[in-house]
């Protein structure tokens, strides 16, 4: 449990950024690492949030913990959010580990049979046919851990979260009133495992088929330049795939990396006309873009293991976070606000 950090460094005047919070299922506690890192050293203001399902989830209670009492409440509202998603896991998740393999690093669920059977299942039967009453145990977690209606009225930072409309296809961004433990489900709803989500009468998947995260809120409405990116999902995967999972799991990850990679195109594009001169630079805004990640990390873990809630695996995912984090502050910092600390269309293009 977090305690609070009277030692945190503080300058005078904090340097803005806006963060992209990528989704990626219960990956996502390597973000809960990275935002808890970012929140203990204090010399960060964040001023928007634009994120996708787990990122999502990560995002409003950041902000809702921002909201009760600041970096230290964040801090706390995001370990007791992931705390609570453990539990919720051991009392609904049928894909819990298998107890036998408890205490090794596999954390089972690679190698548990019902794993592999509910798996398969889930190939055939539709969540409106194995869930017809459309059960969803993270619905209960958020609206325990997050004040939706408080949230609504005076939000301390700009928060946009992604879903995708099923229907149309085309990106939903919830923001300012909008913003709802609806919203957040919808951006985080695997329409095999969920029904679509209903939000004003239009039907809802996860968001990060056409933004994981999107971009282009922050670069339209923050002021900051500076964008931060929390990587879930792998840019680089050595290797072709051989089995069935592994060739799905990197499919996942090319079309949730898709939206992203277009994104940054346009922003490569943009930004070569402004240091080219072709374009005044009070005309567009020249954006800078950071990156923490852990790809060596993440491609050692399975698709199985995104499902997996239990407490040991979230723990170590998020002391990854906080090491990537620690790792980028040192090297990055005195990059924010004065250059991109990546080559994007090395990393991108």
């Amino acid at each position: 449990m977090p305690t609070k950090n009277t030692n945190r460094r503080n300058d005078e005047n904090p340097k803005r950024i806006a963060l992209a919070l990528q989704g990626g299922g219960m990956h996502g506690a390597f973000t809960w690492g990275v935002l808890d890192r970012l929140l203990e050293d204090g010399r960060l203001e964040i001023e928007g949030v634009s994120a996708t399902s787990a990122g999502a989830m990560n995002a409003a209670v950041l902000a809702h913990g921002l909201l009760k009492d600041g970096a230290d409440g964040a801090r706390q509202a995001l370990h007791d959010f992931w705390q609570a998603v453990s539990r919720s896991a051991d009392r609904y998740n049928p894909l819990r580990w298998a107890p036998w393999l408890k205490g090794t690093h596999s954390f089972g669920l690679d190698h548990s049979p019902l794993y592999a059977f509910a798996d398969m299942m889930l190939r055939v039967f539709s969540p409106y046919q194995f869930n017809p009453s459309n059960v969803n145990p993270l619905r209960e977690v958020l609206e325990s851990q997050v004040d939706f209606t408080l949230l609504r009225k005076q939000c301390p930072i700009q928060l946009y979260l992604c879903a995708t409309n099923v229907e149309t296809g085309k990106i939903r961004i919830f923001t300012g009133e909008d913003v709802s433990a609806d919203a957040v489900l919808a951006s985080a709803c695997v329409p095999t495992l969920f029904q679509a989500v209903t939000v004003d009468g239009a039907q809802y998947w996860d968001g990060g088929y056409m933004g994981n995260p999107a971009i282009y809120p922050l670069i339209y409405h923050c002021e900051t330049r500076d964008v931060v990116i929390v990587h879930i999902n792998p840019l680089v995967r050595r290797g072709v795939p051989i089995t069935t999972a592994e060739i799905l799991n990197r499919i996942n990850e090319i079309s949730f990396n898709s939206s992203l990679m277009r994104e940054m195109r346009a922003v490569a594009f943009v930004t070569g006309l402004i240091q080219q001169g072709k374009i005044d630079r009070g005309e567009m805004k020249e954006m800078l873009i950071h990156s923490i990640r852990a790809d060596e990390a993440m491609c050692a873990l399975s698709v199985a293991s995104k499902y997996n809630a239990d407490w040991a695996f979230l723990s170590e995912l998020f002391e990854r976070g906080r090491h990537e984090a620690e790792a980028w502050l040192m090297q990055h910092y005195s990059n924010i606000g004065q250059r991109s600390s990546i080559d994007i269309r090395q990393e991108f293009l």
